[in-house]
């Protein structure tokens, strides 16, 4: 892959977050000290996950966390996007565990920056259910009454899109269900418990508060109108049906009468106004009209009844998991989403962006950050607001229904002895952040 990683990036703004994001369920391990989540539920039915692996011991990060602060200290971050795990903090003693791993960010001078729902929902729960929103507040307030007096800047849900439609929709996730358009409510009762997580947390003081949304550019396989229409309903689903709401106070057309409840009371509560708008880039995408088949993508299988397929985009490499590179499709979406929203998009930070490679020479993995933060350098000089970027992700960990063969860390971990070892891209990022300041 070509890459200008050799010449120094260009400067970022005074003040701009440099960090590194994981999640608790991909690392923590400790599954025995905790309570079930879905996930667990999802991993113990036979070929659910690829290499039929589960996240029980994951990175064990609940008991080497002092040594994996370490590396976030050599690593030069300001700051450390965790999760915090739900199941854990129902557990007894659980909060402990949060509470020392603040404790050890502080003492490394690392900001903590924790997402209170990355997925891992309690077991027995359910977001087909409107009171799961109620209960995560409740959780909400409790997390934060806790480390509210150390965690300044807060991150309420991680990619509602993608929770709805790979654990909902289509299945691939937990909890397993193949609902398509019947999963719906659960789009609306994640919005929902976000607006009332953000008002626990204001009323626990809490002045810096975001949602981490996945986003990325739709692209027509064509000009012919049945391709346009049908990226037009993709871009709908994945990147309007989450964003309106949150910034705008409205579904788009057509979408709320298909919602349950007061939609209207609802959505004063969504649009609780934000201090930072998270987003989560990874690849354009490239759709067209059905073609009455199924359609493997990414890993998935796309049934043949959605009105929409997705297509190679062509000519451009790919990650080790197939995923398309193009870092200037992060340009393309900041502009675009400035364009949008205007003076109702926050400030933005990019919670995730990072690549899969599994090979031994980690050049790639260099050549795709150093890509992409020149393209997010674009974007800052077209005049968007952009105050921080996290690589996805700090460490290799359990990669959901892939396992862990899929390696997404600036630090190797050898899931035989555990053993964590930084790669050349750590040290690239680290010098990276030298250079910086």
């Amino acid at each position: 892959m070509a890459t200008d990683a050799g010449n120094a990036l260009p400067r970022f703004p005074a003040g701009f977050q440099w960090g590194v994001s994981t999640s608790a369920h991909q690392i923590e391990g400790a599954a025995d000290e905790r309570e079930r989540s879905v996930w667990d539920d999802f991993t113990d039915a036979p070929g659910r996950v690829k290499d039929g692996s589960t996240a029980a011991v994951a990175c064990d990060h609940y008991h080497r966390y002092r040594e994996d602060v370490a590396l976030l200290a050599g690593l030069g971050v300001d700051a450390y996007r965790f999760s915090i795990s739900w199941p854990r903090v129902n557990s007894l003693g659980g909060l402990d565990f949060y509470d020392r791993l603040v404790d050890e960010l502080a003492a490394a001078g690392v900001r903590p920056v924790p997402t209170l729902f990355h997925w891992d929902l309690p077991s027995g729960l359910d977001w087909l259910e409107r009171d799961t929103a109620a209960r995560f507040a409740d959780h909400v307030a409790v997390v934060a009454e806790r480390l509210g007096d150390r965690v300044t800047k807060w991150i309420t849900l991680n990619e509602p899109a993608e929770h709805t439609l790979l654990g909902h929709a289509l299945g691939a996730h937990a909890p397993g269900r193949k609902l398509l358009f019947d999963a719906l409510p659960v789009a609306h009762h994640q919005l929902l418990a976000h607006g009332l997580a953000v008002r626990a947390l204001r009323a626990a003081g809490a002045a810096d508060v975001g949602v981490a949304n996945s986003h990325g550019p739709t692209w027509p396989a064509s000009p012919d109108q049945p391709d346009v229409e049908a990226a037009d309903f993709y871009d709908l689903l994945l990147n309007r049906l989450f964003a309106d709401p949150l910034l705008l106070g409205r579904y788009p057309d057509g979408i709320a009468p298909l919602m349950p409840g007061d939609v209207e009371a609802d959505l004063k509560v969504i649009a609780e106004p934000l201090d930072f708008y998270g987003v989560n880039y990874y690849a354009p995408t490239r759709v067209g009209a059905p073609q009455g088949s199924e359609i493997e993508f990414g890993g998935l299988t796309l049934p043949a009844e959605l009105p929409f397929s997705v297509r190679d985009i062509e000519g451009v490499p790919v990650t080790d998991f197939g995923w398309p590179i193009v870092p200037e499709g992060l340009t393309e979406l900041l502009t675009g989403l400035r364009e949008r929203y205007g003076d109702r998009l926050p400030p933005i930070v990019i919670t995730e962006n990072g690549c899969s490679f599994e090979g031994t020479d980690d050049q790639d993995r260099i050549a795709y950050l150093d890509g992409h933060l020149r393209a997010l350098h674009r974007a800052v000089e077209a005049g968007v607001d952009v105050r921080g970027y996290f690589v996805w992700s700090l460490m290799d960990n359990f990669e959901w229904a892939e396992g862990y063969a899929r390696r997404f860390g600036l630090v190797h971990v050898d899931f035989a002895t555990l053993e964590r070892t930084p790669k050349a891209s750590y040290r690239w990022y680290r010098d990276a952040l030298r250079a910086q300041r």
